[in-house]
């Protein structure tokens, strides 16, 4: 059964260009009812200054960044029904090398094709990753080979694991025991999370053949079962989780 976070705090502070994260988690059960009903309306963002802001990285390369408009807007919408995380529900946009970087704890990137940095992107995105952030890659298809690579190339020194299906990101809220959920076909192929470990902790989480981001998108756009719309919402809830408590 899923764990639930009953009381979670999470606040920001910026200090000589890290990111300083404290959270307080109390994990109770039962499972409360999950609320989908929100997905796709109008919403506001949460007025809370310290309230978690989630952006959508705007890359290089040629890949479609902007991929699933509705896709991040609907996923905050689930976590502030569904959790106690204080979250601002609006989307934002940021470049590697935006000032405002470092005020935002968790990058998600998504669409087809090629992501590339810089030589100069590269060392700040290390810089931001070692300090505390968390970059989360879903590949919406074609992004897999060259991600990877491009994950080599910004820590050569260590090696992109597979992240194993007892991995905490895996089970810190809701419980996957199977690994991450099979949203879209794509290629038939299981889906697998890869991932850089740094002192323990994975702050890339690059998920393949899964496109939970797709999942997240409006119930037009991709005609998804309710079913697998929320397998998609509750693995996000997961990486958050991770990507702020561990």
């Amino acid at each position: 059964m899923a764990k639930i976070v009953s009381i979670i705090l999470v606040m920001l502070a910026l200090g000589s260009g890290f990111i300083t994260l404290s959270a307080l988690a109390q994990l109770t059960e039962p499972e409360p009812a999950l609320d989908l009903t929100r997905a796709g309306r109008p919403h506001e963002g949460n007025p809370n200054p310290s309230a978690l802001k989630v952006a959508r990285l705007h890359y290089s390369g040629g890949g479609d960044w902007y991929w699933g408009r509705s896709a991040v807007p609907n996923f905050l919408n689930f976590v502030n029904e569904n959790t106690d995380f204080p979250v601002d529900t609006n989307e934002y946009e940021i470049t590697i090398m935006d000032p405002e970087l470092f005020r935002y704890p968790f990058l998600f990137a998504t669409g087809h094709g090629v992501i590339s940095f810089s030589a100069e992107e590269k060392e700040r995105l290390r810089q931001y990753l070692a300090g505390g952030g968390f970059l989360f890659v879903n590949d919406s298809y074609g992004m897999d080979a060259n991600f990877r690579e491009t994950m080599e190339e910004l820590f050569p020194e260590r090696q992109v694991v597979e992240l194993p299906f007892d991995h905490l990101i895996y089970h810190g809220f809701y419980d996957f025991p199977n690994g991450p959920p099979k949203i879209h076909e794509h290629d038939n192929k299981p889906p697998r999370g890869y991932a850089i470990i740094i002192n323990g902790r994975a702050v890339i989480y690059f998920l393949v053949e899964s496109d939970i981001g797709d999942g997240w998108e409006d119930p037009q756009v991709h005609n998804d079962p309710e079913e697998k719309r929320l397998e998609a919402f509750k693995m996000g809830v997961n990486i958050l989780t991770y990507a702020l408590l561990y």
